[in-house]
């Protein structure tokens, strides 16, 4: 049977992978007697076994029944450490198995999204190889009693990065103060070209990430600081920006729409590499493509506002975790990501609770996407990884791991994240109250069992983009015949389905890999459910 998973967009998971098979027959292997866990599970329940307690070996109870049992098994890696990889096989013990057909390993090609990955992860590894200094972290302990907000039409010159792979450039700009709210104020690069947003296209802007994103990120994930004293974040509009990518590299691996750069939040900085406070950075509208490719005002109006959102968790959890927890490390990669992804789908349900199908589509189509792709390839693409060349199907298994632990922990938890020193599974496991090994695994079931048919989805199918009930579909065999292997990967595991006929014997399991030690660096586990 299969959990429900309430207030999920698991539901619009949508897509499928056909599976390819392989026909070569696995060697026979046997366990010790005496040495195999014994497993008796009712349906809807499961297990987790460690296989060193037990040398791998794992015998599924007999079928009594008149009806034919399944389980779904899941050999996982539940490491808490980005990086660890083994071989792994998952066979049939004592008789000679056929193989199981495995899920088809899914290779991205161009992406319109690759390129934001990228640099998105180099900007991640920039705050976390960074000393912040004591300049900073003084300045982030202080009360201003009087911010200064910038006056409405008045100029500024900023720093910019211009280089995509490592920001090791950077240029000089003159921009305006076109909008100033009480939270967010709008700059506009003097050099934008003409025919862009005109004042009532930026005030519409300023009023979304002012009266609505600024405080739906600030509730959700805490305050963030104000080093350069004005009260306000800032959202600089700049062709810089459009400028990090060619027109060729937008057709091939698409653009940057806008970003967070973390040497802004350190004081002890050089003003030739940092602005010294709270600024996000976004494309201008470009609608003759004078710069790279072209973007019109309307796709600006529509895409930066869940690049502002997304990007403002980053600017918080830095902030917080570095200069109001006095922390020394920043947030690992996978997790800050993940928070990010969840900022975005936290707005698109702001607009959801208003009937806005359209807009929440906006925000949430990603996430959706990405997930998708994750879970079309599970053992293809680790959950625990730091980006720097990160895919969007692992993008999107940080998103689901996000999803499923507020959906299990409520939504206080992504603030309790933000809010602390620690980084990583030792975070989730703090914040959670269960180790990090408990939670991951039972996050691997959960992305198979929340949606069995039956359980009835609240959106309409696109038969264009996810054109198959489910993108998550278990390679299945008889109990006795199971033959999986492949690689583990961090927090990532593949999935199987093993069928019992009314009246079959137990069957028993052998898990191992074929290096010990880096079998053993994984953390694996077995995952067993009891489906039918």
């Amino acid at each position: 049977m299969r959990r429900a998973a309430e207030g999920s967009l698991l539901v619009w998971l949508l897509m499928g992978m056909a599976a390819c098979s392989s026909e070569t027959a696995a060697p026979s292997v046997a366990c010790r007697a005496g040495q195999a866990t014994q497993i008796t599970l009712a349906i809807g329940a499961y297990a987790s076994i460690d296989p060193a307690s037990d040398g791998g070996c794992v015998t599924l109870a007999a079928n009594g029944s008149a009806d034919s049992a399944e389980y779904l098994l899941v050999p996982q890696s539940a490491v808490g450490t980005f990086g660890r990889s083994s071989s792994f096989q998952l066979r049939a013990a004592t008789v000679t198995a056929a193989a199981m057909p495995l899920a088809q390993r899914i290779v991205e090609g161009p992406s319109p999204r690759a390129a934001a990955i990228r640099f998105d992860g180099m900007l991640r590894a920039l705050g976390r190889t960074r000393a912040f200094g004591a300049a900073t972290t003084g300045r982030a302990a202080a009360v201003t009693p009087l911010a200064s907000p910038p006056s409405l039409g008045s100029l500024r010159t900023f720093t910019v990065c211009a280089t995509l792979s490592n920001c090791s450039q950077f240029k000089t700009v003159g921009a305006r103060a076109r909008a100033v709210g009480a939270h967010v104020a709008i700059y506009v690069d003097t050099l934008a070209p003409a025919n862009g947003l005109d004042s009532a296209d930026i005030d519409t802007l300023k009023q979304v990430f002012d009266a609505r994103l600024y405080p739906l990120d600030s509730t959700a994930f805490g305050a963030v600081t104000d080093l350069d004293t004005n009260g306000v974040v800032i959202a600089l509009m700049t062709p810089v920006v459009n400028a990090l990518v060619t027109k060729a590299m937008c057709t091939s691996s698409g653009f940057i729409a806008g970003f967070f750069f973390p040497p802004d939040l350190d004081l002890g900085a050089p003003t030739s590499q940092s602005n010294h406070g709270e600024i996000f950075y976004s494309i201008v509208a470009d609608p003759s493509g004078t710069l790279s490719c072209a973007h019109s005002t309307a796709s600006v109006k529509s895409i930066a506002p869940g690049t502002f959102v997304h990007e403002f968790q980053h600017m918080i959890n830095l902030a917080q975790h570095i200069l109001i927890q006095k922390g020394t490390a920043s947030e690992q990669g996978w997790l800050d990501e993940g928070l990010s992804k969840y900022a975005e789908e936290l707005a698109g349900r702001s607009y959801l609770q208003q009937g806005d199908t359209v807009t929440f589509s906006q925000y949430a189509f990603n996430d959706v996407d990405d997930a998708y792709k994750y879970l079309s390839a599970t053992g293809s693409s680790p959950l625990l990884i730091e980006f720097d060349q990160g895919t969007l199907a692992e993008v999107g298994a940080s998103w689901l791991f996000m999803r499923y632990l507020v959906d299990q922990f409520g939504g206080s938890l992504p603030g309790k994240l933000d809010q602390t020193t620690l980084v990583g599974a030792a975070n989730v496991a703090a914040q959670t109250g269960q180790t990090f090994t408990t939670t991951v695994t039972r996050w691997a079931l959960a992305n198979w069992v929340s949606d069995l048919p039956g359980f009835p989805t609240p959106h309409q199918q696109d038969p264009t983009d996810f054109p198959l009930p489910y993108p998550l579909v278990p390679a299945t065999s008889a109990g006795s015949a199971v033959n999986l292997s492949g690689t583990l990967q961090s927090g990532s595991g593949v999935y199987g389905r093993a069928v019992q006929g009314p009246g079959a014997q137990a069957f028993t399991l052998l898990f191992n890999g074929s290096s010990p030690s880096a079998f053993t660096a994984v953390v694996p586990r077995i995952n067993v459910i009891r489906i039918r």
